[in-house]
């Protein structure tokens, strides 16, 4: 009894100490103008997470969700399959928490996703097309744990604790970051990876407003959730991962927002280069989705969307390259003036209110 306590409390302590360092992100509100019009977009500034990225939200979550409903126990191995981000989150998390970590992952990810996870002591199986890609190292983590007795699977791409992450936490931010400056959100738009943030964020967002509307968005290079299975290639890491993920319900959102890679990475780059954003490739895709939302809802609605990690992750990508721009792009067009900080709010205040 005393060793087991012991071991509780650590686990404890250990719980409290990453919580403490993921989540209450700032919420940027950044001014722009395109066709002569001057706007602003909000983003939730996910890259001062634990890890950089929007992914240690829902790693906590699974993970204190799994120790309290006793699906993980001291010692046991962490097997995930992933795209990268949530392999670098599972794995810092896992070390923090004492536990060994094995991610199987896509072999084409960028050098620096590997070699981050490799960084923080867990062990990586890299998965070819041969192999069945994205689906093959969900395939693969499933028969290792079915082999034996002492791994627990977050199964990020079904597990619904993935989106109450976003609700309980993500959501709330977010909708009292905009409450305590006066506005209510409009819409939402996020890229689909799992479909946690948009589904997760959008609950939260249309409990508290059922008007908001909520917007997935996916590259136009491979449009999976438009057509339900895997077409094309695409060069936005993170997103559409070439299957539509269990918990993703398309049918409470709006439509597909298609933004091409190439636009994005022109984005990403502009936000890095002219605002010191260092941010991701998903992140310029998700500027300019909620570009695209704004110009159907108008140049006054409140647009916010994430930037869900930084640009550390794609030094080795075509990120660091020169990008042609193409005729149908709107980066181009986007001029940025600036931005601004909403104040964070205490976690405290992102509870539920009536």
């Amino acid at each position: 009894m005393v060793a087991t306590t012991t071991i509780a409390s650590a686990v404890t302590a250990r719980f409290a100490g990453v919580e403490s360092i993921i989540g209450n992100t700032p919420l940027l509100a950044i001014d722009y103008e395109i066709r002569g019009r001057k706007r602003t977009i909000f983003a939730k500034c996910e890259q001062m997470n634990f890890t950089g990225s929007i992914k240690d939200r829902m790693a906590l979550h699974i993970l204190r969700q799994a120790y309290a409903e006793g699906r993980i126990r001291p010692g046991d191995t962490i097997v995930e399959a992933t795209s990268g981000n949530t392999g670098i989150s599972f794995a810092a998390l896992g070390r923090a928490l004492g536990h060994a970590v094995t991610i199987f992952m896509p072999n084409w990810m960028s050098r620096e996703r590997m070699d981050l996870i490799h960084s923080l002591g867990a062990n990586i199986v890299p998965v070819t097309k041969a192999q069945g890609g994205f689906l093959g190292s969900i395939r693969m983590a499933e028969e290792l744990a079915a082999q034996r007795g002492d791994v627990f699977l977050p199964r990020q791409f079904s597990n619904t604790a993935n989106v109450e992450a976003h609700e309980q936490t993500t959501g709330p931010e977010l909708y009292w970051q905009l409450k305590y400056a006066g506005l209510t959100a409009d819409a939402f738009v996020a890229g689909v990876g799992t479909g946690g943030t948009v589904m997760g964020v959008g609950r939260f967002l249309k409990k508290m407003t059922p008007a908001t509307r909520i917007y997935p968005m996916e590259p136009a290079e491979s449009p999976t959730l438009s057509t339900g299975c895997k077409i094309g290639q695409h060069r936005i890491q993170g997103i559409s991962d070439e299957f539509v993920p269990a918990i993703l319900q398309l049918e409470q959102l709006e439509k597909v927002i298609d933004i091409s890679d190439g636009d994005s990475i022109l984005m990403a780059q502009k936000l890095a280069g002219e605002l010191g954003l260092a941010v991701g490739i998903s992140s310029g895709a998700n500027f300019l989705a909620a570009v695209k939302v704004q110009d159907s809802l108008g140049d006054d609605a409140v647009v916010a969307t994430v930037f869900a990690d930084d640009n550390k992750k794609y030094l080795s990508t075509d990120l660091l390259r020169d990008e042609p721009a193409k005729p149908h792009h709107l980066s181009p067009g986007i001029t940025l003036a600036g931005f601004r900080a909403l104040s964070r709010v205490c976690r405290a205040c992102t509870a539920v209110r009536d």
